[in-house]
């Protein structure tokens, strides 16, 4: 019995034990199952546009701004991430109904703050950018005015749109807005221009498809956009900014630079094009004694160095221009800066960033040209940069010293003339240490004792160019911001870093008899060549003697005939300027009795009479006109033409004008009209002068048009950047016999005529439109002639006028009216002068 319950007590306890066990090895388990749940990533679905912030490139691997920003994000947060490819037209539904977590680059506005959450810290800012292909279009990046009727392709119904918007009414312009959903359909419409320009962010694909920026339209912050339920990813993501921000501060803004930092291809701008043309050649100034600057190979003629390597790269590196450059070198860095000053030179190459000294020297810096590492040769058993040291210094290198001063304002320099001494001068203790780049400075690590640091504060060499000098200063940087950015730093070092040679002393030390055999053999060698060369100078001396005495007979001929030449043409212009009275006044006699004559016969049955007398007219006219003309080239080449400013009206002028041609125009049925959009209508000019270059525009345009055609006239105020003047433009179109586009070049050549107006036997003298032009430049305007063979020509004048206050016309306003009657008494005999 006792037995039995012993055995019943070990089976019931063996049963507890494996309970026990069973119960304890179950919660080890559950709670190993719960911990690989908690160590198991969260899953966040990302939607993706495929743009920069966020896409997959053409090897496959996953890019963006935004995508680089979460995956730092994650090392914060844990999180795995599965991309939802969506775009703008499905997201914000994708977001809303939970199909994704989170998406990036969306702008906060107040609506959808109702719809979605939004990080506290915004991530990144976006530049909007207006972009066109500048090579083919006439769109500008300094007047906007081309923009207008252009068209805009925009993600219409967004941010950017409105910036677009807003950017145009600012700038008084209009176009038309077409939508374009992303990069793809952006590079689709612009080869089948159905787009002109189009609004993107800041980013440097377009560059390689040539594409240029023309402004920045506007910006605004970007945020993480979060489904509204998910507070969580909220919470942990602002934590993860936060700490990403404190870790790494400028993470955010390298990321930037890396994905949107533009870089097209450079080119100029139309005034940095004419500052060009009108300039020449960029004359460049150096310094000769720095051999990896400049120099010449002795063996190939080569110019080698850096300035030689820049010069070859900068001369067609800007596509719609070739630079010129000019170089000239100094001996004195103080000469050459004065040369600067003087404008002898435009550049010196190079400088020191020292802007505090470029101000004082009146000079302005590029941007970094190069940079050079430098190192502190010495026998300091501690050297630390940030105390006070003697460093010895090469006495012509200014830019090295320029650094020093800025950099190190703590250190004292003093000069050396060569290596050994600067050696020298550390081992008598007058200096601590010198200067070297770090190719050279190495040689001298564990020599005398010397070792070679480096220095923290890398030199940048700039080029300089005079203050005020904006424009060669843009050209400069265009330059070097299209230059490979390590290219100069590359070839300075190569020429930098040339083996050592050995020196003279050396050579003559180790080859003593050998150099004495060599070198007399070599005196008396250049003995003998000196004597060869005397007897021959001797000879060459009697030949150029006889040479001299020939040309100096030759040149007293051409002085007397130049001076003959000159007293010829000073007769001429003295016979033209003082019977210019005299030539023109039986001219108009003749015209004046014959003008009797015609009103006499008038009804008295003498057609034939008439007829004659009226063909006397128009020669007579005509020959007018051509002495008029003559005697005006007279007077221009003479130089005695002056400006006679005096106050007239515009539209007074140009009443008198019409009052002239129209029932000219009304002869040959050619319908005359005109349009005046002018503020300021009272101003001081020339009257005569301008009064003269209109007739003979406007007696062109009806003379050359046929029966039945037309002629307009559009006069509109531009505005004028000079205060207190206004800019008339004048525009006469015609339907006439249009001229050729060979003529078109020498049109305001004198004597010359388009062949189709010799053919059709329209009299002129060739002399009209050359004495135009040059009143037009005399008035400080522009011309310029459109015109096509059969369908008629446009004369596109500019003339700048002062402009009348209001108090000088109250004082003369009957003085004006009264020269508006006389000028419209005096319309004929004015027409008679009509230059052809």
């Amino acid at each position: 019995m006792n037995k039995s319950r012993k055995k019943t007590a070990v089976l019931f306890a063996y049963i507890f034990v494996i309970l026990g066990i069973w119960m304890m090895l179950s919660v080890h388990c559950q709670a190993a199952e719960t911990n690989n749940d908690e160590k198991q990533p969260q899953t966040i679905r990302v939607g993706s546009f495929e743009d920069t912030f966020n896409y997959v490139d053409k090897n496959g691997v996953r890019r963006g701004y935004g995508y680089e920003l979460m995956q730092a994000l994650s090392g914060y947060t844990g999180w795995k991430f599965e991309y939802v490819k969506c775009d703008w037209s499905n997201c914000f539904d994708k977001l809303e109904n939970g199909e994704i977590d989170i998406m990036g680059d969306i702008s906060y506005t107040d609506e959808r703050a109702q719809k979605m959450l939004f990080s506290d810290e915004p991530m990144s800012e976006e530049k909007y950018i207006l972009y066109a292909d500048l090579s083919h279009t006439d769109i500008g990046t300094s007047d906007f005015k081309a923009m207008d009727g252009k068209r805009v392709g925009v993600l219409m119904g967004t941010e950017p749109e409105i910036m677009l918007t807003e950017w145009e009414k600012k700038n008084g312009i209009h176009t038309k807005h077409v939508n374009v959903n992303n990069d793809d359909d952006v590079e689709k419409k612009l080869a089948n221009h159905e787009i002109d320009c189009f609004v993107s962010l800041e980013e440097s694909i377009w560059s390689e498809q040539g594409i240029s920026s023309v402004t920045t339209i506007g910006k605004s912050g970007i945020y993480f956009a979060i489904n509204k339920e998910r507070s969580d990813i909220k919470t942990k993501m602002d934590y993860a900014m936060r700490q990403l921000e404190q870790d790494s501060p400028f993470f955010k803004s390298d990321l930037y630079k890396k994905y949107f930092t533009l870089d097209y291809k450079q080119s100029l701008t139309g005034k940095e094009k004419s500052w060009v043309e009108e300039h020449g050649g960029i004359k460049i100034g150096f310094l000769n004694n720095d051999q990896a600057i400049f120099s010449m190979d002795q063996e190939t003629g080569k110019l080698t160095g850096m300035l030689a390597e820049y010069i070859s790269y900068a001369k067609d590196c800007l596509g719609n221009q070739t630079l010129e450059f000019n170089i000239r070198g100094y001996d004195d860095y103080n000469e050459m800066l004065q040369a600067l000053q003087d404008h002898e030179i435009d550049m010196i190459f190079y400088a020191g960033r020292n802007p505090d000294l470029a101000e004082k020297k009146g000079y302005t810096l590029t941007n970094t040209a190069w940079t050079y590492s430098l190192m502190a040769v010495t026998d300091e058993k501690y050297f630390n940069e940030d105390k006070s040291y003697t460093v010895a210094v090469p006495k012509e290198q200014e830019a090295l010293k320029q650094h020093i001063v800025f950099s190190y304002p703590q250190w004292k320099l003093v000069d050396y003339d060569s290596l050994a001494d600067a050696a020298d001068m550390i081992m008598n203790e007058k200096a601590d240490c010198f200067l070297m780049g770090t190719s050279q400075a190495l040689k001298y690590d564990n020599n005398r004792d010397f070792k070679s640091v480096p220095l923290t504060k890398t030199m940048e060499a700039c080029f300089a160019v005079r203050d005020g000098e904006g424009t060669l200063l843009s050209i400069l940087n265009k330059t070097l911001k299209d230059m490979p950015s390590d290219m100069l730093t590359s070839a300075l070092a190569i020429y930098d870093s040339t083996a050592d040679k050995v020196t003279f002393y050396d050579f003559v030390k180790d080859n003593m008899f050998a150099f004495f055999v060599t070198a007399g053999f070599f005196v008396l060698t250049i003995i003998g060549i000196i004597l060869v060369l005397l007897w021959k100078a001797r000879k060459a001396e009697a030949v150029a003697k006889l040479a001299a005495s020939d040309t100096q007979k030759l040149n007293d001929k051409l002085e007397i005939a130049l001076k003959k030449a000159e007293d010829a043409s000073l007769a001429k212009t003295r016979f033209l300027n003082n019977m210019s009275h005299d030539i023109r006044t039986p001219m108009n006699v003749i015209l004046g009795h014959a003008q009797l004559m015609e009103n006499e016969l008038k009804g008295k049955g003498m057609p034939e009479m008439l007829e004659h007398l009226e063909k006397l007219q128009q020669s007579g006219n005509l020959l007018l006109a051509i002495i008029n003309n003559v005697l005006d080239m007279a007077k221009i080449e003479s130089g005695r033409m002056e400006l006679d400013e005096n106050y007239c009206r515009i539209e007074a002028v140009w009443k008198s004008l019409f009052a002239v041609f129209d029932e000219k125009a009304r002869k040959k049925n050619i319908a005359l009209h005109y349009t005046m959009n002018v503020e300021h209508e009272h101003v001081l000019t020339d009257v005569t002068k301008v009064k003269e270059i209109l007739v003979n525009i406007l007696s062109n345009s009806i003379k050359y048009t046929p029966v039945g055609g037309s002629v307009m006239v559009d006069v509109d105020e531009l505005s004028c950047d000079e205060s207190g003047y206004m800019i008339e433009r004048i525009r006469v179109s015609d339907t006439g016999i249009g001229m050729s586009q060979d003529y078109l070049k020498k049109i305001f050549e004198a004597f010359t005529r388009e062949k189709n107006t010799t053919k059709s036997k329209i009299a002129g003298t060739g002399l009209g439109m050359s004495i135009v032009k040059k009143y037009v430049d005399l008035l400080g305007g522009t011309i310029n002639v459109e015109s096509e063979l059969g369908k008629g020509s446009t004369f596109t004048v500019t003339l700048k006028h002062r402009i009348a206050d209001e108090s000088y016309y109250e004082k003369n306003i009957w003085e004006s009216l009264e020269q508006e009657v006389k000028s419209s008494k005096a319309g004929i005999s004015f027409w008679r002068r009509i230059m052809i």
